[in-house]
């Protein structure tokens, strides 16, 4: 028999040792490839570092970088010269969305007198518009100056009328009113006095005695700045 032949007990002993290394074999392996290297099995997600890694991935970084979208403008207010017959007529600002009749509100509202069937209070207001209230009876305006400015209609018709060479003459000079010796119809020749307008002007005449200067005007009712302005250069005491 070969002297190598082992024992049943170191037979046991043998193998109880191969099972101790190789368990040991696969412990380690188990820990190096699949328990703290950060490799995932297939399908399975894994996250490892520290916690600001994670906030510093693609995505979260992406989400940050993210601004809100500017908010627009304002839109820029609409100015307009408001005269005829309103009670503060001159340039107001009304928004750009406004309407002609918040036009007239900004100037102080419309007068008495104020012919407002010839005025579209709906329409969209033009940055940059001269817009003309009439009065009742008033004639020698139009209805209502084009969007825009009143270069248009106004224009045109005064050139055709008193250009020289055109055959209608010269254009004559409005005449002076005294406001102490006018009749009713004399008055009604100035711009923007009608009938019931001239009726107050001689009422306030004979309750004070009459005018003693041309701003006088502004003491009777219906006659405000913007109109005031458009009668001083027609009228005398």
């Amino acid at each position: 028999m070969s002297r190598f032949v082992l024992s049943p007990r170191a037979a046991l002993l043998l193998v109880g040792v191969v099972a101790v290394l190789a368990l040991a074999v696969v412990l380690a392996g188990w820990q190096s490839g699949g328990g703290g290297d950060g490799t995932a099995e297939p399908g399975v997600a894994v996250v490892t570092g520290a916690p600001e890694a994670v906030a510093a991935s693609p995505t979260a970084s992406g989400s940050a970088s993210r601004s809100p979208a500017a908010a627009p403008p304002p839109p820029t207010p609409a100015v307009l010269y408001v005269v005829g017959a309103v009670e503060h007529a001159g340039v107001v600002t009304v928004a750009a969305d406004a309407r002609v009749a918040d036009a007239l509100a900004a100037a102080g509202g419309a007068t008495a007198d104020a012919d407002l069937s010839r005025v579209n209070l709906a329409r969209p207001v033009v940055d940059g518009e001269r817009l003309y209230v009439p009065r009742v009876g008033e004639t020698d305006v139009p209805a209502e100056l084009p969007a825009g400015g009143g270069a248009g209609t106004g224009g045109s018709s005064s050139g055709s009328a008193g250009s020289p060479g055109s055959g209608a003459g010269a254009v004559p000079v409005p005449e002076v009113v005294d406001l102490n010796t006018a009749d009713a119809t004399a008055l009604e020749s100035l711009p923007g006095i009608g009938p019931a307008l001239a009726e107050r002007i001689l009422a306030w005449r004979d309750e004070h005695g009459g005018f003693r200067s041309v701003e006088d005007l502004l003491e009777v009712s219906g006659i405000g700045e913007g109109r005031f302005a458009e009668l001083q250069d027609r009228v005398r005491v």
